[in-house]
This record gives structure tokens, C-alpha cells and sequence, in this order.
């Protein structure tokens, strides 16, 4: 615990952790260190960790309970707990913040590099918080009473002609199990009180309005989520380790590497549900996903 260091990585978000190695157990002043880091600085980069699948679940699994990989998408073979993030498997390149189709969503995610392209395939991640903090008085307040219905099952808006066979069961897989889940636009971090935008991808409608008109309010927000003061663009090298508070941020892995192999490997921590800032809790609309995550207190 005495070597841990934190060093920001830009003002709003990011920090880099050295002077712990986290592929040992951790003690509990070193838990409680990185978990309160994580909540101020919002996502944390580990350098030049010595992790294996085992060690990477090992780590998360000291904040807390695990999830399994996903709730529709399969896991690596023998280990139930993580995702294969896989540029020939399908790429994320879209604002969204991971599983927020279920009721409690994941609060924390990692992502671990195994294969790293020569160029590109950045993750960006966006504080939500400043994005909430950027808005003007007007729309802060029309926010604050906002609730959005997410789901899985949705217009990905991409061309028929590109839509192959493959991504044709890709999206199949992804959607085997409908979820939709009405969250506050406004979620309130249960740690550090903070407000921030709970939206992205998977946030498709708000509630009594229409889709139109959805889609509108929906773009204006999330334009004060990816102002650059707003967002660390993270350039993965082999071994890294990135920590991301899933609760009150976005992701966006860029797909500026010309298909070459990227892959790392995704561990998430089993999250609560999602409270607004009267108080009142995400509700579940259609999906069962006990399978895929416990609740967290």
C-alpha cells in the first residue's frame, strides 16, 4: 500500500496506478485505495501486469462479485467470467456504457490486451459526470426528470448490403434474450454522489416521448458526453490493464486499424441497481438477467 500511485492523465478523467502489483492478493487498504481512485478519477490504467485470465477475474473479484461474461454473448472456454473482446468477433465501435439493457448493470468493467494492432484501436472513455456538469441550467433540470428505456434488441441503423452471414448470427446471438430496462437519465453515483448521464447506445427511447422525438433529446445529450475535455483516449500497448467505473462513464473502441488482430479480454463487476435523483430505482420492462449478474448491495 505505501508504493501506490495515482497520477491523472487529464483533468476530468483518467489516472495511471504504479507501485502495486496486481497480480498478487491484494490487502484491504490497497482495495479500498483503488476502489475510491476509480470513483474519483473514473478509469485507471494498469501497466505492464502479469495477468492470465485467473489473475485478471482474481483482481476484479476483490471489489466485489463477478458477472458472467455476458448475458447473451458467449464466454472464453473454461472460464465463465470473461468475454473475449475480439475484432474478428464483432467491434464495439459505438458510445455505450456495457449491459445497461438489465436492470443492474455492471459497475465496474476491465479490459485486459492480449494482441494490440500496430496502429489505432484506441478505447475512448467519457466521463458522464462532466458531461452532466457541462450542461446548461435549462436542460440540466429537464434532464434530471428524464427517464430512458434501453434495450438490446434495436435499428442498428447499418445498410442491408453490409450485413453479412456472419454478423447476421453475430446480431442473432446478441439479441437471443430481449432485455428493456427503464433507467434515470440522471443516475446518481451511490459512492460519490455524483450526477452523471446515464444514456448511450443501448438507450433507445424516453419515456412518453416518441421515437423521433426520442432520438433528438437523446443526440443533444450525449454530444456534452463526448466533448473532448470530457474523454481519455486510451492507446493500448501489450499488457495493460484499464479499470473503468461502468456506472458513470461511456466507451468507444475506434475501428481505425485496418482489421488487424485486437483482442483483450472483458471481466466485469456485478453492479446495483441504478437509483435517479428522487430516489427511485431502475425498473425492469422485459428480460431475466439473474443468469448473468447478481445484485450488488
Amino acid at each position: 500500500m505505501s508504493d501506490l500511485r495515482i497520477t491523472k492523465i487529464t483533468s476530468r478523467i483518467g489516472a495511471k496506478v504504479s507501485g502495486v502489483d496486481i497480480a498478487r492478493p491484494l490487502d484491504a487498504a490497497t482495495v479500498t485505495a483503488l476502489g475510491a481512485a476509480l470513483a474519483e478519477h473514473k478509469a485507471l490504467v494498469f501497466d505492464d501486469v502479469d495477468l492470465d485470465d485467473e489473475g485478471q477475474q482474481a483482481f476484479v473479484r476483490a471489489f466485489g462479485d463477478l458477472t458472467t461474461a455476458h448475458p447473451t454473448v458467449g464466454a472464453v472456454d473454461g472460464a465463465p467470467n470473461v468475454l473475449p473482446v475480439d475484432s474478428e468477433r464483432g467491434r464495439a465501435n459505438h458510445w455505450h456504457t456495457d449491459v445497461t439493457f438489465v436492470l443492474n448493470p455492471p459497475q465496474a468493467t476491465s479490459l485486459r490486451s492480449l494482441t494490440v494492432p500496430p496502429y489505432g484501436g484506441e478505447t475512448l472513455i467519457a466521463s458522464s459526470a462532466g458531461a452532466y456538469r457541462d450542461l446548461p441550467e435549462p436542460l440540466r433540470r429537464l434532464a434530471d426528470g428524464l427517464w430512458a428505456e434501453h434495450t438490446n434488441d434495436y435499428d442498428y441503423a447499418v445498410a442491408d448490403e453490409d450485413i453479412d452471414a456472419e454478423k447476421a448470427a453475430q446480431r442473432s446471438r446478441f439479441t437471443s434474450i430481449k432485455y428493456r430496462t427503464a433507467h434515470p437519465v440522471v443516475r446518481v453515483h451511490p459512492l460519490t454522489g455524483e450526477r452523471g448521464l446515464f444514456i448511450g447506445g443501448f438507450a433507445q427511447r424516453i419515456v412518453g416521448l416518441s421515437v423521433g422525438e426520442s432520438r433528438k433529446l437523446l443526440e443533444l445529450l450525449q454530444s456534452y458526453v463526448t466533448r473532448p475535455e470530457n474523454v481519455l483516449r486510451h492507446r493500448w500497448s501489450e499488457n495493460q490493464l484499464v479499470l473503468f467505473d461502468n456506472r458513470i462513464t461511456q466507451h468507444y473502441a475506434v475501428d481505425n486499424y485496418d482489421g488487424r488482430p485486437r483482442r483483450l479480454h472483458r471481466v466485469t463487476l456485478a453492479g446495483p441497481v441504478p437509483v435517479g435523483i428522487e430516489g427511485k430505482e431502475s425498473y425492469s420492462i422485459e428480460g431475466d438477467a439473474s443468469h448473468y449478474t447478481p445484485v450488488a448491495a
